[in-house]
C-alpha cells in the first residue's frame, strides 16, 4: 500500500534528492549538490515554500519515502525548462530506484493533477529529455501533450480545464 500525503518541511531534503533523481543525465552525472545549485536547477529549490509552490510524497507502510512530484510557479524573468507561463505551474517527479515500476509514479501524478485542479490551475506543464522514453510514454499516456521543443528537452502540457 503507498500512501500520497503533503510533504512536510522536515522532509525538504527528500525533495531535493528527488529533484536529483529527476534530472535526466545518463552517464557522468555530476554530483548532488554541484547539479542541483547550478544556475539552472537551483531556481527549482531556492526558497521553496513560497506562494505556488506545492509538493506531495508517496509512502509506504513503513513510513519510508518512495518518491515525490512537486510544482512551482516562475515567470517570464525565472523560466523553468519547462516554462510556458506565469500562470502554469512546472511539474517535477521521481521515484526511488527500489519502488520504479510499481505504479507509484502513475499515483503522484494523478494526484498532482487533482491537486491542482482543487487549487484552480487550468494546465501544468513539464519538460523531459526525449531519450528519456520511458518518462515521455508515462507523461503522454497521463494525458501530456507536446508542447515545444527548446534544445534537449520536450516541454508537455496537461490541461486540467479547457
Amino acid at each position: 500500500m503507498v500512501i500520497i500525503r503533503n510533504l512536510e518541511k522536515s522532509e525538504f531534503e527528500f525533495l531535493t534528492d528527488m529533484l536529483y533523481e529527476s534530472i535526466y543525465i545518463p552517464e557522468n552525472k555530476p554530483n548532488k549538490e554541484d547539479l542541483i545549485n547550478s544556475p539552472y536547477n537551483k531556481k527549482y529549490h531556492v526558497d521553496w515554500g513560497r506562494n505556488g509552490d506545492t509538493a506531495l510524497i508517496a509512502l509506504n507502510t513503513n513510513n519510508q519515502a518512495l518518491g515525490a512530484v512537486w510544482y512551482r510557479l516562475f515567470d517570464e524573468f525565472n523560466k523553468g525548462y519547462g516554462f510556458v507561463d506565469s500562470k502554469t505551474p512546472e511539474l517535477g517527479i521521481a521515484v526511488t530506484k527500489e519502488a520504479r515500476g510499481n505504479g507509484v509514479g502513475t499515483l503522484l501524478m494523478e494526484k498532482i493533477i487533482h491537486q491542482a485542479m482543487y487549487e484552480g490551475y487550468k494546465s501544468i506543464s513539464l519538460s523531459v529529455d526525449p531519450n528519456n522514453s520511458n518518462a515521455v510514454h508515462i507523461y503522454k499516456k497521463m494525458g501530456f501533450k507536446d508542447y515545444e521543443e527548446s534544445g534537449t528537452s520536450i516541454t508537455m502540457i496537461y490541461r486540467v480545464s479547457e
